[in-house]
């Protein structure tokens, strides 16, 4: 199972970030060709990012590609680059409703065949930035078998609803987070929280990202490289996570090889979603 903790947005137009962002080892990059590109930079910033996304040094990275929405004069542009150039995944920005995904779905396709690809082999990413979005998640979160995950964009998001951030527990954002999560596992595809813009704020961003591995979400849209570790490190299982979780397999396997309905450990009952718990702990690709 990849796991997904971190997705990097590299700036489109931003040659030194587009060369150097593998050196922090996201799990996913996501160069951006939208909100981060003004619009005299959009056709370099196209060209850039068509160019790295076959740069070697990327291959064991998961290389997203967020372009403009299609409604624009740019986004089948975009999008015609990143399948030519192999993106792995596409993320569309400002995505309200299931139809915007097939309509993307079917470019992809259409593409797909145009420039030798295997049909099916891009998969896609719906940012959630509206209140209809949000509304509607779960209709997105199913809307294709290309579906990977779906993201929240916070910023977006509180300007539609009229409000900011106010930190803390941050109440304005508990229910889209919770409908987006909903939708996610609904799907079973994964979820990412919102970034964390102060960048010189570890503590604040630390806090956030507890709250949001605690709510269920598999990671975190993020700003700036250091942010990368920082997360990994808080979503990294502890060595007694792993031995528990190994124990709970080894239990779980010697009942069923003795014909046991149900097992034990520790003096509490070894049942199905607490042997599902740890296969998915252990099965995540970055357990050692």
């Amino acid at each position: 199972m990849k796991a997904r903790r971190s997705m990097l947005f590299v700036p489109g137009d931003n040659p030194a970030m587009l060369s150097t962002a593998f050196l922090y080892k996201p799990d996913s990059v996501m160069f951006d060709l939208e909100d981060a590109v003004s619009p005299r930079e959009k056709d370099s910033a196209r060209l850039l990012v068509f160019q790295v996304l076959n740069h070697p040094a990327y291959k064991d990275i998961e290389r997203v590609v967020r372009i403009n929405p299609l409604t624009s004069e740019y986004g089948l542009k975009d999008l015609g680059a990143a399948i030519r150039g192999r993106a792995d995944v596409i993320r569309l920005p400002k995505t309200d409703s299931a139809g915007e995904i097939h309509e993307l779905e079917s470019h992809v396709a259409r593409l797909e065949k145009e420039y030798g690809r295997p049909v099916g082999e891009t998969k896609l990413i719906a940012a959630i930035e509206s209140a209809s979005g949000v509304v509607n998640a779960l209709s997105i979160a199913t809307a294709s078998p290309r579906m990977i995950a779906i993201a929240l964009a916070g910023f977006d998001y509180l300007v539609d609803m009229g409000t900011r951030r106010s930190g803390g527990s941050e109440p304005e954002l508990f229910y889209a987070r919770a409908a987006v999560l909903h939708a996610a596992r609904n799907a079973h595809i994964d979820a990412f929280d919102v970034v964390y813009g102060n960048v010189d704020d570890e503590g604040g961003f630390l806090r956030e990202v507890h709250f949001a591995k605690q709510l269920g979400f598999d990671g975190k849209s993020l700003i700036h490289p250091k942010q990368v570790d920082l997360l990994h490190r808080a979503y990294a299982p502890s060595p007694a996570d792993l031995e528990y979780a190994r124990r709970v397999i080894a239990v779980a396997d010697a009942a069923r090889r003795n014909g046991l309905g149900v097992a034990s450990l520790d003096g509490k009952m070894v049942d199905p979603p607490v042997i599902k718990e740890a296969e998915q702990l252990l099965s995540r690709d970055y357990v050692a």
